[in-house]
């Protein structure tokens, strides 16, 4: 028997609350989510959206990664809370740093990912986390496998900051939705001509937030695609 796959659909996992320490000294909250039966071949290390407009470790896409990944491509999905955000994991500790306190953030997740052995690292950004990656996580491509960016806005990126990433030793994609409220298409092809080894993934009909199922399974499939493709596409059913 099968079920279709909906937004409220939480798959089998293990499932792990975390906490872990900024070289500041903050703690911040977190879950790993692992594949229950199977060695992950992948990890998908989460960046969330803008904190002072409700971004969290809960962001709808964030969430369901968390909730499928594992199961259907055997990706282990990190998330957490940047400091000062809170969700019903808890609250990291902090406060808002502009995206530029954050880099601390993202240098302890990397550093906690590390310590657990969590194999082939992507970092995934979405609006405000592709900005912390941009700006911060060019030094640590070498530790990468390489790094997605969901609605980059460029609000907090210098042309310079994108740039550095034109000879990164990584791969670099960027989901660019074609009505996003920030950086549409065109805008988008101007802000990253710097780096033209970044590709562009424009992605039809979809907005900033990534809204409906059909958006949701675009952006699982496309970071599918590139952590784990012997799984992709992802199926709509699940076995039940």
């Amino acid at each position: 028997m099968t079920k279709p796959i909906t937004s409220t659909t939480v798959l089998p996992a293990r499932r792990e609350d975390i906490s872990f320490s900024t070289a500041d000294g903050l703690t911040l909250v977190g879950e790993i989510a692992w594949p229950e039966s199977h060695p992950a071949v992948a990890t998908a290390l989460f960046l969330h959206p803008l904190p002072t407009a409700g971004g969290f470790m809960d962001s709808h896409i964030i969430r369901k990664a968390s909730w499928r990944l594992p199961a259907l491509a055997d990706i282990a999905v990190f998330r957490f809370n940047f400091r000062g955000v809170t969700s019903p994991r808890g609250t990291s500790e902090g406060q808002f740093g502009e995206g530029i306190a954050e880099k601390l953030d993202l240098e302890a997740a990397l550093h906690e990912a590390e310590l657990r052995a969590m194999p082939a690292p992507w970092l995934i950004g979405w609006s405000f986390g592709t900005e912390v990656i941009l700006k911060h996580a060019r030094t640590h491509a070498n530790r990468l496998s390489g790094v997605i960016l969901l609605s980059p806005p460029l609000h907090r990126t210098s042309p310079q900051e994108v740039a550095a990433w034109n000879d990164a030793p990584v791969p670099v994609v960027a989901l660019i939705p074609e009505f996003d409220d920030f950086l549409p298409p065109d805008p988008a092809r101007a802000g990253f001509a710097s780096a033209p080894s970044i590709e562009l993934l424009m992605a039809e009909g979809a907005k900033h937030l990534w809204v409906g199922e059909t958006q949701t399974r675009f952006v699982l499939n496309e970071i599918t695609k590139r952590l784990n493709p012997a799984a992709a596409p992802l199926p709509e059913a699940w076995s039940v």
